[in-house]
């Protein structure tokens, strides 16, 4: 994979639409204010909340599926991203955190994860994750039919893996095997179960189908915050501290390389991520509460 530039201008987010923290600078400050606490359990209406998020995050990942084909940009998937996300009156909560320059992330082959949307065109036999991911804000009280909405919201976490057109058996293999991992690792999510456990449930499918569990990257809490604890490993005998309760919320979203290699190698844009012998990788991920 190579890079295609240049990248389209910044899209823009209508001033109605409320803002996280770091949408002006890049800075995610209420993240670093509450690192190191431990999960927030929600409350019963807060987890209304989560819901509503999940199933408008849903609804754009389904629109930008629908899109995929040989010859389309992944710029232009951005630009479906961006438009039902703010559709929804929801902001794409990857634009601008930390910097990150577009409103999904669409990672191509060996791209294991934060590929930037730029002007290559997928081509048949490509496999492609879209990462979409919203920032959900709630009215507070209405007036006369106007909502006043509050500046705290709500993201929701979720991403698939998509063949462009007909693709070999290896990457169908691999994408079978990622979602395997996932779906897996969920069956055992319950009050009282061990985070840690959850990479055990996924590095043996990974291996038994001869791929590799990315250690790098991991899943994370996610509230009112885009990442927060706990953090979630996706593989066999790792250090992950705590157990479920109820009320909490995280990501599971194991990255799957194809063959043994789980390292990755990170491009000069400071954020795409690619296996280091160019084999393919998929990702799935939900956010579960």
């Amino acid at each position: 994979m190579r890079p295609v530039y240049p990248l389209s201008k910044t899209r823009i987010v209508p001033d109605h639409i409320p803002r996280p923290d770091y949408a002006a600078d890049g800075k995610p400050l209420s993240e670093v204010k509450r690192s190191g606490q431990p999960p927030r359990i929600l409350s019963t209406e807060e987890q209304e909340k989560m819901r509503k998020a999940c199933r408008l995050a849903r609804e754009v990942l389904d629109i930008a599926a629908s899109h995929i084909r040989p010859g389309i940009t992944t710029d232009e998937i951005d630009e479906i991203v961006h438009q039902a996300t703010i559709e929804r009156n929801s902001y794409p909560s990857p634009l601008n955190y930390r910097n990150f320059p577009k409103s999904v992330c669409t990672s191509v082959n060996e791209v294991i994860c934060h590929g930037i949307p730029d002007q290559r065109k997928l081509k048949e036999g490509d496999i492609i994750n879209i990462g979409k991911c919203t920032f959900t804000a709630y009215p507070s009280f209405h007036v006369l039919g106007c909502a006043s909405l509050s500046l705290q919201g709500y993201h929701a976490d979720l991403n698939a893996t998509y063949p462009v057109g007909e693709i070999d058996d290896d990457a169908k293999k691999l994408i079978r095997t990622a979602r395997s991992c996932l779906d897996e690792s969920i069956k055992i999510c319950k009050p009282g179960a061990l985070i840690r456990d959850i990479g055990k449930v996924i590095e043996p499918i990974a291996r038994a189908n001869g791929c590799s569990s990315v250690r790098t990257y991991t899943g994370h809490g996610i509230n009112d915050l885009f990442h927060c604890s706990p953090n979630v490993p996706h593989y066999a005998k790792n250090k992950a501290v705590g157990t479920m309760k109820p009320g909490m919320v995280f990501t599971i979203e194991p990255m799957i390389n194809f063959g043994s290699n789980w390292d990755e190698v990170h491009w000069p844009d400071n954020w795409t991520a690619t296996t280091v012998d160019g084999k393919k990788s998929a990702q799935f991920e939900e956010t579960l509460l």
